[in-house]
């Protein structure tokens, strides 16, 4: 018998195997999807390079589907693992602060949702998450250059202008990956897998509840962003300074070129559509 993804009185942390295979899901997902866009070129608004990538709108609909702290998790940790490792470019300080950032910006957004079946409200709220994470990104970012361990675009004379240029640059991915690549397909694509993905998980569709999007759980999780930001800055800033501590750097891409690519690529399809498969095999059986 299928279960909700998630209820008010479950432990937001709990773990069993459905949250296992929304994780792998996710994780395979999202790798997917980043390792696709790392083969499109970049191009630039206004002087400013912009990267297309990821395809926001597969993880935008995905998470908000299940409402799981593995979900959110399992985002940066598919970019770590098939966009880092995979690809022989990774550094375990360097991925923490995409780990912390991404994690808690989806973890208090997804409390925010009253209305699943709102997909207006879905896609608004998947670019908020799209925006704290470039907000938090654009402090550290200026704070590295404050504290002397990455130089960064300014005039000289001049420095504050560091804001502006950066705060430039997280805007432009906002817009392009928030927006353009992630709410506005997220509108066509929540809705058609929505009561089609859970089923297969052994769930039911998350439903809505009563009352304001902003609620005390909202509060504690807001609250907990701002205090992850000093931590993901501080060890942000010694990756920048004492090394990755755990690197894995044979750079596979540098040696063999961007057909390299496809490895990631195979084995992140292989996985989330292996995964899927096997569900409806399952389901196919017991029905």
């Amino acid at each position: 018998m299928a279960t909700t993804a998630q209820t008010e009185t479950e432990s937001a942390f709990s773990f069993d195997h459905r949250d296992m295979m929304v994780f792998i899901l996710v994780m395979s997902l999202h790798g997917l999807q980043s390792m696709i866009t790392e083969l499109l070129p970049e191009f630039s608004v206004a002087g400013l390079g912009v990267e297309i990538g990821p395809f926001w709108f597969v993880a935008m609909s995905v998470v908000l589907l299940f409402r799981s702290f593995w979900g959110c998790l399992a985002i940066p940790v598919g970019g770590i693992v098939f966009g880092e490792i995979l690809i022989g470019d990774f550094s375990a300080l360097g991925a923490v602060e995409g780990l912390v950032v991404i994690t808690a910006s989806w973890f208090f957004v997804m409390s925010l949702i009253t209305d699943p079946t709102d997909v207006k409200q879905i896609a608004a709220l998947g670019l908020l998450a799209k925006a704290m994470e470039e907000t938090a990104a654009w402090f550290i970012d200026v704070g590295k250059f404050y504290v002397g361990v990455e130089e960064l675009e300014a005039i000289s004379w001049l420095p504050e202008t560091v804001w502006a240029t950066e705060g430039m640059g997280a805007l432009v991915q906002i817009v392009v990956a928030g927006l353009v690549f992630g709410a506005i397909p997220t509108l066509y694509l929540y809705p058609r897998l929505r009561g089609k993905i859970e089923p297969l998980l052994g769930m039911s569709p998350v439903e809505g509840r009563d009352g304001p999007m902003f609620t005390r759980t909202s509060m504690k999780r807001l609250a907990a962003w701002f205090l992850l930001l000093p931590v993901a800055f501080l060890v942000e800033t010694l990756s920048e300074t004492s090394g990755g501590l755990i690197v894995f750097e044979p750079e596979f891409v540098e040696v063999y070129g961007k057909t390299f690519l496809l490895v990631p690529i195979t084995i992140a399809a292989v996985v989330a559509f292996g995964l899927v498969f096997y569900r409806q095999r399952k389901v196919d059986a017991e029905a």
